[in-house]
């Protein structure tokens, strides 16, 4: 765990007060920084993946379970940063560490975020028959593993993968009362527009008067004016 301790010193010199008061101000629930601009971080995570890079895959996640563990969301962001690079190495089994992991260290929108747009987007993307696994996250009562059901499809989406998945998860979370929640689900509708606006749009269309407006204001966001509107409209 030499690397590990070497981040957490990196980390830790560049940390300040106040970037750590501004980063509290994008959460409602208290979270754990050292106070580190974004691209420090960024910049500790590419220099300290050199060594990193050098070790076996299981050698990898455990120093990334050590860093998420800690609660710091600056390690997150470094562990979350790692482990696309090694995406090509994913296999079927990763899965269940995977949701363990977000089951027992992620704790805010962020953390939840960043692991899961790369890494489970590239698991999807290597392994799509996983993802009758991931929707049924949305049943869960954890709720960072229903926003991970969605989000987890954001970079698949992008390329227009999943639409008919994507339509079941949002069916599935409609009626979920958590914000965070909602956007999760609206944001990967959203996604889905890139490539599927007419489906997206027709989907947004039936279920305007049920859907929460928030997941719905997130679903429109790349939509023309005149179907925003219509997509809007509550009679």
């Amino acid at each position: 765990m030499d690397i590990v301790v070497t981040v957490r010193k990196q980390l830790k010199a560049a940390a300040d007060k106040k970037t750590a008061e501004v980063s509290q101000r994008f959460f409602k629930e208290k979270v754990k920084h050292y106070g580190v601009k974004s691209a420090v971080v960024r910049k500790i995570a590419s220099s300290s993946w050199k060594e990193a890079k050098l070790h076996s895959k299981n050698e990898i996640y455990k120093m990334c379970e050590e860093l998420y563990r800690s609660d710091y969301g600056e390690e997150s962001y470094v562990a979350s940063d790692w482990l696309p690079r090694i995406s090509s190495e994913f296999a079927r089994e990763d899965l269940p560490v995977f949701k363990k992991w977000i089951g027992a260290y992620v704790n805010n929108w962020a953390k939840c975020d960043t692991f899961c747009n790369h890494t489970l987007g590239d698991f999807l993307i290597r392994f799509p028959d996983q993802a009758a696994v991931i929707k049924s996250w949305t049943s869960s009562k954890n709720r960072w593993l229903k926003r991970a059901a969605a989000v987890s499809f954001i970079v698949p989406a992008k390329k227009g993968m999943f639409l008919p998945e994507a339509l079941m998860i949002a069916d599935a979370l409609m009626s979920d009362t958590d914000d965070l929640v909602q956007k999760g689900y609206g944001w990967l509708l959203k996604e889905e527009s890139r490539k599927h606006k007419k489906e997206v749009f027709e989907y947004v269309l039936r279920h305007r008067l049920d859907m929460p407006r928030t997941a719905l204001r997130y679903a429109i966001e790349l939509m023309p004016k005149s179907l925003k509107i219509a997509a809007m409209r509550k009679e």
